[in-house]
């Protein structure tokens, strides 16, 4: 695999950056390809995107398929208008193995079974990361805590993990509270509409996976309508890292399942790949839907950490170093409402239109004064030869 990458970054140096956000357990660097124009930085207003499959390092057919994306990807780029376009407008990182300790002794051809699943400390990394519902009682591991950093350090806004041992695409929430977790509950996360939208796209490009019967022989009757599920209803896990990532970052995840064999014979990847090759583009694509911009301050300066509320959902986002800001949302109309330390939070009423470039997302940008005189506390403005003074009730009451 890293000699792969290696050629990839080779072959196309001003469009791939390779590097690592870590190293596993038995020291294996976590590797990580950057596509996209400058790719080893990030530029003000360009979003940014994660695939990470290999999370379980028996579950191979995500790793494979990222390794497959990344050269179509670069190897597309001028010659097909729509990938050229797509590369122009988003930077993608592609993690093809988040377990590469695992994967190091899994087996090709077993398709059940738990050799290679767990890391090198014999750990689940898919209920390894912080859980809203049940405190964690193993220590986090190397990979994790990679993950982790690397989501606080860069501003992804859309994201999926790739698994394998059925065919869907799972949404947030997978966590519910601990008396719920025997009564298939769905466990409904503030951007319910969002996720559904998002897990349909990929299951309606996909091959299969729309059909919602993925045939699995362990599972021959297990049906999921319309390719998708959400991950509580389906079976709750604690500790996963999509509500991880969607709890504690800007970003938005869901899970796909793309195979009922963990670890195929190497002969059966170009029908993998020919199923989801069409989704993993049109899944990328997703990140420009709904809104983007900046939050600057009266003189143009980006304002960092503003927040950002939709209609008062739960789920906030922030805005990056630059000010900039993205947030996915479907057709329809908002109020959007932001604030910032030491400025007063503003409200517009936005709608984003049903008919939207695929390659850019709504611009709404925000100015916060930073005036002096912004403050709720202000009950009244004088203005004395020329200048503007503020009075404040609360100091006047003192004397």
């Amino acid at each position: 695999m890293l000699i792969f990458l290696q050629n990839l970054q080779h072959q196309y140096p001003s469009l791939s950056h390779l590097y690592d956000i870590g190293v596993s357990v038995q020291g294996r660097r976590l590797l990580v390809l950057a596509i996209g124009i400058k790719p080893n930085q990030h530029i003000p207003g360009r979003p940014e995107f994660k695939y990470i499959a290999n999370m379980h390092g028996n579950e191979a057919v995500g790793r494979e398929m990222l390794l497959h994306l990344a050269k179509y990807l670069l190897s597309q780029y001028g010659v097909n208008q729509e990938i050229t376009q797509l590369v122009n407008s988003t930077r993608i990182h592609i993690m093809p193995s988040m377990n590469p300790d695992g994967f190091e002794i899994a087996v090709q051809g077993y398709c059940t079974g738990t050799r290679g699943r767990y890391n090198a400390n014999y750990k689940d990394l898919n209920r390894n990361f912080k859980d809203p519902y049940l405190k964690r009682k193993q220590p986090i591991q190397p990979e994790t805590r990679a993950i982790m950093n690397w989501s606080q350090k860069i501003p992804f806004v859309l994201s999926a993990n790739l698994h394998g041992g059925t065919v869907v695409a799972s949404y947030p929430y997978d966590g519910v509270q601990l008396h719920l977790i025997h009564k298939k509950v769905y466990s409904r996360s503030p951007d319910d509409d969002v996720f559904i939208h998002l897990s349909e796209v990929y299951a309606n490009h996909h091959l299969v996976m729309h059909y919602g019967q993925p045939n699995c022989s362990d599972y021959p009757h297990e049906q999921f309508p319309n390719g998708i599920v959400n991950g509580a209803q389906y079976y709750p896990i604690f500790g996963g890292m999509q509500d991880y990532v969607y709890l504690n970052s800007n970003c938005m995840e869901i899970t796909l399942e793309l195979s009922c064999c963990k670890y195929p014979t190497s002969q059966q990847l170009p029908k993998f790949w020919h199923q989801n090759r069409p989704a993993l583009i049109a899944y990328i694509q997703q990140i420009h839907l709904g809104i983007k911009g900046f939050v600057t301050d009266s003189k143009g300066k980006g304002i960092a950490n503003a927040a950002i509320q939709i209609n008062n959902r739960g789920h906030i986002v922030w805005t990056h170093h630059s000010g900039d800001y993205w947030r996915i949302l479907l057709p329809g109309r908002y109020n959007i409402t932001v604030s910032a330390d030491g400025y007063p939070k503003i409200t517009k009423s936005i709608i984003v239109p049903k008919q939207q470039s695929k390659f850019s997302a709504a611009a709404v940008n925000f100015t916060l004064s930073n005036s002096a005189c912004s403050s709720n506390k202000i009950q009244s403005i004088l203005t004395l030869w020329g200048a503007t003074i503020c009075i404040y009730w609360s100091l006047l009451s003192f004397f």
